[in-house]
């Protein structure tokens, strides 16, 4: 009973009432064209005195009502009217003027709809409060028996008199009713009619894709620049206030390779914020490049104490700027996993080669307590059978990514006591 009553008197309900009384009152025009033409061709009866002629009227201005919707503004208008009204979910409907054919028929039957149901439901929105009430009133009004009152006869009864106000009391059920449903009607049917189309849709999700990439993207150069200077910024402080009073030199080192991975790494959140504010950063820091930037990389790493063999068996100058930035992020990546979880005190072997035009990035290392296993699951990797780090995988995840937009793949586990990871990276399809 208390869901009856919501549908039928709840706010839904008045607001979609509401939404109905201003469908009748844009169609009152139309009726009124129309009601100049009806009325010659009866005659010149009064059409207003007339229920027949006023449906006529009526009748004749839904189609002028659907032409005068082609009107650009009467879709976006229509929509923000249901979204509010309504109740309908703002991603079910389109903002923007209907352009195809299709779009225009959907939406000139949504406005006669709107129009036809609404005059209906506002006319007896007029017509049935009143004679209703009377209905109520009339046991304890007997003004209203009067003959005067134009109520019909039948009602002089004393059964008729008795039923009266329960008559009245059904009447503005019903026309609660009637208005409840006409409005769930519209509701149900407005996506149909002025929601987006197949066209809209895809286009829609292909920018919301395109949104999503570029966030992984950012995602990704945050993740792999902030996330290997914390860690090598934390081990080299570690490792420069251990050996401050007894290598004063090394100490100093460390101190500069901190100061020179921050800077770097504060002009590639500057060029990576540059994107998120303008969709482009001129100007800023360009992306780092195994060409350019891998010797830095391996002496800042070194500095915090980890011992990194490179190997380096392709002229990095040579590799394709886009595989040349990924490849850098990759590396550095892998360096940061190491440091994460070996500290400063294990032996990280690097090895940079071409073979089959595909540039092959591989970083071993010993497994460390927490051991890079965790994290393999992340990155689909195999050979890892401790329980994975809370919150780790991310940059393991990154690195895959970061291949498969390449046509590349990437392996990472752990085996015999050695975390390896191994990237393969295409240049033709990206050169």
């Amino acid at each position: 009973m208390t869901a009856l009553a919501r549908f039928l008197f709840g706010r839904r309900a008045r607001l979609r009432w509401i939404h109905l009384i201003l469908g009748g009152a844009l169609a009152m025009p139309y009726v009124l064209v129309g009601s100049v033409v009806v009325g010659p061709v009866a005659g010149d009866a009064d059409v207003f005195r007339s229920l027949s002629l006023q449906l006529a009227s009526f009748a004749f201005g839904l189609p002028l009502a659907a032409v005068t919707s082609l009107f650009p503004l009467t879709r976006p208008l229509e929509s923000g009217v249901v979204r509010w009204l309504c109740g309908v979910a703002a991603d079910r409907l389109a903002y923007g003027p209907a352009r195809t054919k299709g779009e225009k028929g959907r939406t000139a039957a949504w406005f006669t709809l709107h129009l036809g149901a609404g005059g209906i439901i506002a006319g007896m929105s007029l017509a049935v409060p009143p004679f209703a009430a009377a209905l109520i009133a009339l046991p304890f009004v007997p003004a209203l028996r009067d003959d005067r009152a134009g109520l019909p006869g039948v009602l002089h009864h004393a059964w008729a008199l008795a039923l009266a106000p329960v008559a009245g009391a059904a009447m503005l059920v019903a026309l609660a009713s009637c208005a409840a449903g006409c409005g769930a009607l519209l509701a149900r049917w407005a996506p149909a009619l002025l929601g987006p189309s197949p066209e809209d849709r895809v286009a829609a999700a292909e920018a919301r894709a395109a949104d999503l990439a570029v966030r992984n993207r950012l995602a990704r150069e945050l993740h792999d620049s902030v996330g290997h200077a914390l860690s090598a910024v934390t081990l080299q402080a570690s490792a420069a206030r251990r050996l401050l009073d007894t290598d004063p030199e090394f100490a100093r080192e460390a101190l500069a390779a901190i100061e020179d991975t921050t800077r770097r790494t504060v002009g590639e959140l500057d060029a990576v914020l540059g994107v998120l504010r303008d969709g482009d950063a001129p100007g800023t820091a360009p992306a780092p490049t195994l060409a350019a930037d891998l010797d830095g990389l391996l002496r800042r790493t070194r500095a915090g104490g980890l011992r990194v063999t490179a190997t380096v068996a392709t002229d990095p100058r040579a590799l394709p700027p886009l595989v040349s930035r990924e490849a850098y992020r990759i590396v550095q990546e892998g360096l940061s996993n190491a440091l994460r979880h070996g500290g400063g005190q294990v032996t990280v072997a690097l090895r940079v080669e071409v073979l089959d035009d595909q540039l092959r990035i591989t970083v071993e290392n010993p497994l460390g307590e927490a051991g890079e296993a965790g994290e393999a699951g992340g990155a689909g990797g195999a050979g890892g059978t401790r329980a994975p780090r809370p919150g780790g995988g991310h940059g393991l995840r990154g690195i895959a990514d970061r291949a498969r937009l390449l046509g590349g793949a990437a392996q990472a586990g752990g085996a015999g006591g050695t975390w390896r990871l191994h990237v393969r990276l295409p240049l033709r399809a990206t050169g």
